[in-house]
């Protein structure tokens, strides 16, 4: 049997799973945080560990959602996963933020967009086909009118993650699917990260970083006078 413990904080969405090859057995997250995790994310981890009626070393691996996402928020579920791995001696899996959340769509034909919104008009975006197997690169990118035309004007094109709300004011499409309210959760990591864990695709936890996309700016502080 092989547990994984999955952390999920790219987004508002504080997410904990615990899952056992694959298959998720406890779920725990709150779509509300507001990147309170430093908060949520160890009750959460203790409260999944409880429900599964598991220790802490009984697990195989560490998972976490990887990014592109909030840098605040990416920052602490890297480091809870880092020092659990570091305390427990268990390798790091990093699953794709993007990957993870257009498992949340379920499909016959066409081809699913997950996008995070970034600035502006802008999104973090990928594209995966109807099997979920990449498409197009992870991109940050300006929308525009003809955003995402080439694959619009071949068919359905299902719209997911919190770039939608902004996405359906700028592109007008008959193929355009757009799925509101949707966030990345651990709850679509269990497969992914068992999928890595049995070919031994793990991180160097110690020079493992989160996949900011961009680089992170911060706000020079004011002088004092």
């Amino acid at each position: 049997m092989s547990y994984i413990l999955n952390i999920e904080t790219a987004t508002t969405n504080c997410s904990v799973s615990l899952s056992k090859e694959g298959e998720i057995l406890v779920l725990k997250e709150d779509y509300n945080s507001n990147f309170s995790h430093a908060e949520s994310l160890h009750l959460f981890i203790d409260t999944v560990f409880k429900e599964a009626n598991l220790k802490p070393h009984e697990v195989d691996a560490i998972a976490v959602s990887k990014g592109p996402g909030s840098y605040t928020g990416l920052r602490i579920g890297v480091s809870a996963a880092k020092g659990l791995c570091f305390s427990l001696d268990k390798p790091l899996i990093s699953v794709d933020t993007l990957a993870a959340l257009s498992q949340q769509v379920d499909v016959d034909s066409g081809c699913i967009v997950p996008m995070l919104d970034a600035r502006r008009l802008e999104v973090y975006a990928a594209v995966y086909d109807k099997d979920h197997k990449q498409m197009r690169t992870i991109e940050a990118q300006i929308l525009n009118a003809d955003s995402f035309k080439d694959f619009l004007d071949i068919g359905k094109v299902y719209f997911i993650g919190t770039g939608v709300e902004k996405t359906k004011e700028i592109i007008s499409h008959p193929n355009a699917v757009f799925i509101e309210n949707k966030l990345p959760s651990a709850n679509e990591m269990g497969k992914l990260a068992y999928d890595k864990y049995k070919i031994g695709d793990i991180e160097n936890v110690a020079y493992f970083e989160p996949f900011y996309l961009k680089d992170f700016i911060g706000t020079k502080a004011k002088a004092k006078d």
